[in-house]
């Protein structure tokens, strides 16, 4: 079996798991207790808390754990949704590509009163400066623009949007799920104010990530009960996670260099090869500035959902964008935000190479997306009457 959606999800490493197995087993007490034994389950927590923070820039006391990207993202939502109300600030700013783990929280504030300003994105997938700087008002309370897409990889000018927040001093928020482990990251140079990870993107256990909340940002709890987390998250914490967690990123960081200069190498050759050995078809997103496993293609005249699955019966594991909607039968908001039209948009595919992939894997994953492209058009009547010329081809 070639695994190759890694955006969905990453297997767990062997540091990680070594990391948490004694929490796990021996060292299982609840970190709030004050007998010995769970004092060193609370040393634990904090030296991954400090572990964790030196990673990204960031001092201890700024992450909180949470459960993962979704509630991180939810939580720095709602805290800076409420720090602007009380100042009389309404207005939030985040991008039409943003994952739903965004959107949704922000939707419901819109129900409650909230202006929101969508930025676009441009057919290469990323947001223009000069469009947030038009954007931007004096009720501004939060600008929400991700690292990177979770769909089709494109990286977005961080530092640059920041920067332009950071003079208004309006809070900026970036998920960067999909970015941290992955990309350098420091949260102090890049002026990002709240950021959200998820430690299962980057090797580690599922059910857990944190939020970074720059000074002057106490976090809104969204779940209440107990004074965990510096009573910003109730809910006793899960020590062999966070551990596994700290593991798996500092292990990835201290490769990353290394393997992204790998893997972006196998990303361009499939890319190449898809490209090149498929009529109609077309990279998603821009082809440099995107993160180096991400390959999102769309291919006129089939449907994805059935080329996933012919592509799982020769042993592929692919997606057609996020793991978040793949039961959904609309098609992604992120392709229809780039100008990608509904029937295109359907026949879409997202490959994200692992670190165990090579120039084998990459060739072996372009014959049979080829081979699969053609059997779905070879009885395909859209692309009968494309072949036709009854109708345009758009690719």
């Amino acid at each position: 079996m070639i695994y190759a959606d890694n955006a969905a999800t990453t297997p767990l490493s062997k540091a990680a798991f070594d990391a948490m197995t004694p929490y796990l087993c021996d060292c299982f007490y609840n970190p709030s207790s004050l007998y010995t034994a769970g004092q060193k389950a609370k040393e634990a927590l904090e030296d991954a808390r400090r572990r964790i923070a030196g990673l990204i820039g960031a001092s201890a006391k700024e992450i909180y754990f949470t459960s993962g990207g979704s509630e991180s993202d939810n939580q720095a939502i709602l805290t800076a949704a409420r720090l602007g109300k009380r100042a009389g600030k309404t207005h939030i700013v985040t991008s039409s590509i943003e994952h739903h783990a965004v959107l949704h929280p922000i939707e419901e504030l819109r129900k409650e009163g909230f202006r929101v300003s969508y930025l676009p994105a441009a057919p290469d997938g990323i947001v223009r400066v000069s469009d947030l700087q038009a954007a931007l008002c004096e009720d501004t309370c939060l600008v929400s623009v991700m690292t990177a897409n979770n769909e089709i990889g494109t990286i977005q000018p961080i530092r640059e949007l920041a920067e332009i927040c950071r003079e208004r001093k309006i809070p900026f928020h970036t998920d960067a799920v999909q970015a941290v482990g992955h990309l350098p990251i420091d949260v102090t140079q890049a002026k990002i104010d709240l950021l959200s990870a998820s430690a299962h993107k980057f090797h580690g256990p599922k059910g857990v990530g944190f939020l970074f909340a720059g000074k002057g940002l106490s976090p809104s709890p969204l779940i209440r009960g107990g004074a965990q987390e510096r009573s910003r998250r109730a809910g006793t914490e899960n020590v062999a996670g966070i551990v596994g967690m700290a593991a798996a990123l500092e292990e990835s960081v201290s490769r990353m260099e290394e393997t992204a200069q790998k893997l972006s190498r196998l990303r361009d050759r499939l890319i190449a090869s898809l490209a090149s050995e498929i009529p109609h078809a077309a990279l998603n997103g821009d082809a440099v500035k995107r993160l180096p496993s991400n390959v999102s293609f769309c291919f006129e005249g089939i449907e994805g959902e059935a080329l996933l699955l012919l592509l799982d019966d020769r042993g592929i594991c692919a997606s057609s964008g996020s793991a978040c909607t793949s039961g959904s039968l609309d098609p992604s908001h992120v392709l229809l935000a780039i100008g990608r039209p509904h029937d295109v948009a359907h026949g879409s595919l997202r490959i994200t190479l692992g670190e165990d992939a090579d120039e084998e894997t990459v060739d072996r994953i372009a014959r049979d997306v080829k081979e699969v492209v053609e059997h779905l058009r070879g009885f395909s009547p859209v692309w009968r009457s494309l072949c036709a010329g009854k109708s345009q081809f758009i690719l």
